[in-house]
C-alpha cells in the first residue's frame, strides 16, 4: 500500500543581503603599511571615505560604527610597535583603520538546507489550529564554512508554512562566556580522545589547579613550550588536543531587541573553526514537565569531528558542551524524554549503521549501545541514518531516516521503535518515503533529500527536507497512514 506524500509549494532559500561583519585578516607587515596609508591621508580625505563607508553600510549592520571600533582594537598592538599612541588618534582615524580590517560574509550565499522544526516556546496570538514553530537550517557561505540560521514561522491549519519576516541586521553573540573546567573531567576526556591516561597525568597532574578556564590552560600550554623547548611528538599532539577540548565548552548570549532570524550560532571555538553542520533540535521534556530545547550537531575543525550538544530554554541565551563517548560519531539524535529514566540518543558510531545508547548523562555516552537499523534494501546498500529525532506517537518511536542507496541516492525512510524499549524495532517502510523527484535532483549535491527533525500538527507529519544540499522546503503525510504502514 503506498503512502501519499504531499510536497508543500512552499520554499526556504538563502537571502543573499543576510551578511556577517567579520575581522578581514592580514598579516602584521602588511597592517602596518595599511595603518601608515590611512594616517597619511588628508583629513578631508578621510572624512569623504567615512561617510562613504556608513553611507553603505549602516543599513546593512545592527551599528556599523561598534563593529569598526571593535575591529580596530585587534590591530592596537600594531601600533605600539609603530609608536603609535591610541590617544592621538581621532575618531575618524579609528574608524577608517577599523574599515580596512573589515569584511562582510553572506552567510547564505552557497547553500540553506538540513532543515530541523520545532514548536517555539512562545505560542501566544494564535489562532485554532495554529502553532508557532522555529525552524533551524545550515547556511553555508564562502569557503564552504557553515552555521546555524534560524526562521520563526505559523503553521496554520492547512499545514501552510507563513515566515515570519527575515531579518537582515545579523547579529553576532553579545556575550562569550568559557567554561570553568575541574581538572579529573578534563583529564578523562583527554583519555576519551585516544590520548594514553599516564601520559596526561604527568602532563598536567602537578601543572593545572583542580579548576582552570580556557586562558588559564592557554596560559599553561605557553609555559610548557617555554620550559622544554624539545617537547616529544606525542606531547605537541596532546597540548594542541588539551587546547582544542577546552574551546569547544561555552556559552553565548543575545540581544533580545533582535529577531530570531537575525541571531546566527556561527563557529566560535577551535573545535567548529570549519564549520557547525546538521543541528537536530529538539524540545526535550523533563521529570517535571519543564522544556529545554536541546540540538546536537557536529563540529568540524578541517581534520576532525567533534559531536556537541547545545540547549537553550528561549533562543536568546545558549549552552554548548562537547558530546564524550561511544557516540562520537555524525548524526546523533536526541530522544524527546527520558526513558526508564535514562537519556537515550540514535547514533551512528560506525558510518554505516543506525544505533540507539542510553546514559545517566547527557553529555557523557559510556554505556552499552544496540544496533536498531542495517541496510537491508537495495536503496540503503551504502548507509542508514537518522533523519533527526525520534518523534513520540501512540504506535512507538516514529524515526524518520535517511539511506544512501546507488550513485549515492539519499532517500528518506521510516522505523518505528518500541516505546518501552527502543532497541526493539517493530515497524519498518519497505519502500523510500520520499526521494529527489526531477527537479529536486540537482544541486550542490545531486539526488540528496536530507532532514534534521520534524513534528506532528493536526494528525500530520510535518516533514522539512533539503534537496541537493542547496535549499530546503517541506512536505507532509497523514500520521495514521504512515504508522498503518509501519505497523502491517
Amino acid at each position: 500500500m503506498g503512502i501519499t506524500i504531499t510536497r508543500k509549494n512552499i520554499f526556504f532559500k538563502p537571502k543573499l543581503d543576510r551578511v556577517l561583519a567579520r575581522r578581514f585578516v592580514l598579516s602584521p607587515e602588511r597592517s602596518k603599511k595599511i595603518i601608515n596609508r590611512v594616517l597619511s591621508m588628508s583629513e578631508v580625505d578621510k572624512e569623504s571615505i567615512l561617510n562613504q563607508i556608513l553611507r553603505n553600510y549602516a543599513s546593512r549592520h545592527r551599528s556599523i560604527i561598534n563593529i569598526l571600533e571593535r575591529n580596530f582594537t585587534v590591530v592596537e598592538p600594531i601600533l605600539k610597535e609603530l609608536k603609535i599612541s591610541k590617544q592621538s588618534l581621532s575618531d575618524e582615524d579609528i574608524l577608517l583603520i577599523g574599515s580596512y580590517f573589515t569584511m562582510e560574509y553572506s552567510i547564505e550565499a552557497a547553500a540553506y538546507f538540513n532543515p530541523s522544526i520545532v514548536l517555539s516556546p512562545d505560542q501566544s496570538q494564535t489562532h485554532e489550529g495554529e502553532k508557532r514553530i522555529i525552524m533551524s537550517f545550515r547556511a553555508v557561505g564562502e569557503g564552504h564554512l557553515s552555521s546555524i540560521v534560524f526562521r520563526s514561522a505559523v503553521i496554520d491549519k492547512n499545514l501552510d508554512i507563513h515566515l515570519d519576516e527575515v531579518g537582515i541586521l545579523l547579529d553576532k553573540p553579545k556575550h562569550i562566556k568559557n567554561h570553568r573546567y575541574k581538572k579529573a573531567e578534563f583529564i578523562e576526556r583527554l583519555v576519551d580522545l585516544h590520548q594514553p591516561e599516564e601520559h596526561v597525568q604527568k602532563v598536567i597532574e602537578d601543572k593545572l589547579t583542580d579548576t582552570f578556564t580556557y586562558d588559564e590552560l592557554q596560559r599553561f600550554v605557553r609555559e610548557i613550550k617555554e620550559e622544554q623547548e624539545d617537547l616529544s611528538y606525542d606531547s605537541q599532539i596532546l597540548m594542541q588536543q588539551m587546547l582544542w577540548l577546552a574551546s569547544s565548552h561555552y556559552e553565548i548570549s543575545y540581544s533580545r531587541d533582535t529577531s530570531i532570524s537575525e541571531r546566527v550560532i556561527f563557529p566560535i571555538s577551535d573545535t567548529e573553526k570549519n564549520g557547525i553542520e546538521d543541528a537536530r533540535f529538539v524540545q526535550f521534556i523533563s521529570d517535571k514537565g519543564k522544556a529545554t530545547y536541546y540540538a546536537t550537531y557536529t563540529a568540524y575543525d578541517g581534520y576532525s569531528i567533534l559531536p556537541k550538544l547545545l540547549s537553550t530554554k528561549d533562543f536568546v541565551n545558549f549552552k554548548i558542551q562537547p558530546l564524550n563517548g561511544k557516540i562520537a560519531n555524525k548524526g546523533a539524535a536526541l530522544f524527546p524524554r527520558k526513558i526508564k529514566g535514562k537519556y537515550a540518543m540514535l547514533c551512528r558510531v560506525d558510518g554505516e549503521n543506525s544505533y540507539v545508547a542510553f546514559s545517566n548523562s547527557l553529555t557523557n555516552w559510556h554505556e552499552e549501545i544496540k544496533l536498531v537499523g542495517e541496510p537491508e534494501y537495495p536503496w540503503e546498500f551504502i548507509q542508514v541514518g537518522n533523519c533527526g529525532s525520534p518523534v513520540e506517537t501512540k504506535e512507538g518511536w516514529l524515526v524518520i531516516t535517511h539511506s544512501v542507496g546507488p550513485m549515492r541516492e539519499y532517500s528518506i525512510g521510516a522505523l518505528l521503535l518500541d516505546l518501552e524499549d527502543p532497541t526493539k524495532v517493530i515497524g519498518k517502510l519497505k519502500k523510500p518515503l520520499l526521494f529527489a523527484n526531477e527537479t529536486e535532483r540537482n544541486g550542490y549535491v545531486p539526488n540528496v533529500l536530507y532532514s534534521c527533525g520534524q513534528i506532528i500538527h493536526n494528525n500530520h507529519l510535518i516533514l522539512p527536507y533539503a534537496y541537493s544540499d542547496q535549499e530546503s522546503t517541506y512536505a507532509t503525510v497523514c500520521l495514521d497512514e504512515l504508522l498503518k504502514n509501519l505497523v502491517d
